[in-house]
């Protein structure tokens, strides 16, 4: 038996990096899964291959999170179609270069619409549906730059601090409340990713920097195995933390 099975979730983001790995992984384990993006082509494909390995394991949806309706549909969707929802990842993220001088009012909102925004826009509209489901999992991707100084990354660490922030109020909220419902953040650290690797070309550096770092580079399984953790039942008793994916970087 799957870690996963009779466990449906959604995860945000499913397209490329990090919000692929965690679709495969979840589905390998036996989750069903509604996977969203924007980008509509690189979904569907998504969903054809590892419904081809498993019939009907993913559900593809187009969705930006920023769109308030189209949280109310997803969600609706996937208790349509799976008749559940257990877990959701909020994983969908955009970085913009640019420091607290060059960053511009339309750029700072920009990655906090889609990274802060919507986040709470997630939890907010899955929260019932989860709780119907008899409980679950909220699993927030935040970032270590929550953590650490990062200026050129200015906007996204300041919309991932609010992840972090959020994730704790979630988990009290849920947990006062008797939800039955779990919330936490992961906080990687520089994962090999067209994001990451689009970031540093636009810095004017090479990703093997990163390679030859003490720390090294991540791979998004790295990550995707922590999510299937927080997305079981063995992670019960795990709840408001932040859980760092960095190979020590936060203690260099």
């Amino acid at each position: 038996m799957g870690r996963l099975d009779g466990k449906v979730a959604i995860v945000t983001g499913a397209a490329a990096g990090l919000g692929r790995a965690d679709v495969e992984a979840l589905v390998r384990e036996g989750a069903r899964v509604v996977a969203t993006d924007i980008n509509e082509t690189a979904g569907h494909e998504l969903a054809t291959r590892l419904n081809a390995q498993r019939a009907g394991a993913v559900h593809f949806l187009a969705q930006d999170v920023r769109d308030e309706a189209r949280w109310t549909q997803v969600v609706a969707e996937c208790v349509s179609h799976f008749g559940a929802l257990h877990v959701l990842v909020n994983n969908a993220g955009v970085v913009v270069v640019a420091t607290p001088e060059t960053c511009t009012l339309e750029q700072f909102r920009f990655q906090n619409q889609v990274m802060s925004e919507g986040v709470f826009l997630g939890c907010r509209s899955s929260i019932p549906a989860i709780r119907a489901s008899g409980g679950g999992s909220i699993i927030n991707m935040s970032s270590m730059a929550s953590h650490l100084g990062y200026p050129v990354y200015f906007a996204y660490s300041a919309a991932k601090g609010a992840v972090r922030a959020m994730t704790k109020s979630i988990a009290i909220h849920c947990q006062t409340n008797k939800y039955g419902i779990r919330c936490n953040s992961i906080h990687p650290g520089a994962i090999e990713t067209q994001m990451v690797r689009e970031a540093t070309r636009e810095l004017g550096l090479e990703m093997s920097m990163w390679e030859q770092s003490p720390t090294g580079l991540g791979k998004p399984a790295d990550v995707a195995n922590l999510v299937v953790f927080l997305a079981s039942d063995e992670s019960r008793f795990i709840n408001g933390a932040e859980i760092l994916v960095d190979n020590a970087l936060y203690v260099q």
